[in-house]
């Protein structure tokens, strides 16, 4: 691909909705940054050899929609594919889409897969691409279904959170009562109310007896 952003001999790709705009660039000891203002549009890693390009194929994907044919040879995909973003079931997918759609439809049917990358986390599209290319469904919207499928297993999968144990939960009246002294006075007896009682009870009320059968 021909549009990239040359800094310091070394070419790195931006969106090609940005060609012809003015961009800002941070140059740091590992990494290159790019902003359209205070957005950040690119990240890539810092090369160090002089003449080198780091393209990243996202970048392209407006363009390369509209002219399929200048997908299977971009250097973007290359690199893809060395970094494990373009898979061997994204070769496969595509290829399948090829032979049942022609080489310029069954292009541009992989590359809005790859658009839809942009919404969908690259661990539940590639389960898509092959549960699509298993039942033979060579279409975008197919692998979106399928993709949602490996989501949607993937969150019923997922461990419950660990609840707190709550045998560890102390109440603040515990906490306050730990921070007291220690009592010391004898409990209190409750026999001079016994006494009351049986002093007082013949002038309340009669007193009830048992009779015997």
């Amino acid at each position: 691909m021909a549009d990239a952003l040359s800094v310091r001999t070394n070419r790195y790709s931006v969106p090609v909705r940005l060609i012809g705009r003015t961009i800002r660039t941070m140059l740091h000891a590992s990494e290159l940054v790019v902003y359209d203002g205070q957005l950040e549009v690119a990240r890539h890693e810092r090369l160090i050899a002089k003449g080198q390009a780091r393209l990243d194929l996202d970048h392209y994907l407006e363009a390369l929609v509209r002219k399929p044919g200048a997908f299977p040879g971009a250097t973007a995909l290359e690199q893809a594919r060395s970094a494990g973003k373009f898979t061997p079931v994204h070769d496969a997918w595509w290829q399948a889409a090829k032979a049942a759609h022609g080489e310029r439809d069954g292009t541009r049917a992989l590359i809005e897969v790859l658009l839809m990358g942009r919404h969908v986390p690259h661990e539940h599209l590639v389960p898509g691409l092959a549960s699509a290319l298993r039942a033979g469904a060579l279409t975008a919207d197919a692998v979106a279904l399928e993709a949602r499928k490996a989501a949607e297993a993937d969150e019923v999968a997922a461990p419950a959170p660990a609840r707190p144990d709550l045998t560890n939960v102390t109440s603040l009246t515990e906490r306050r009562l730990a921070q007291l002294p220690p009592d010391t006075r004898p409990p209190p007896s409750v026999a001079a109310y016994d006494q009351l009682l049986r002093a007082r009870q013949p002038a309340d009320r009669p007193a009830i007896q048992e009779e015997m059968p």
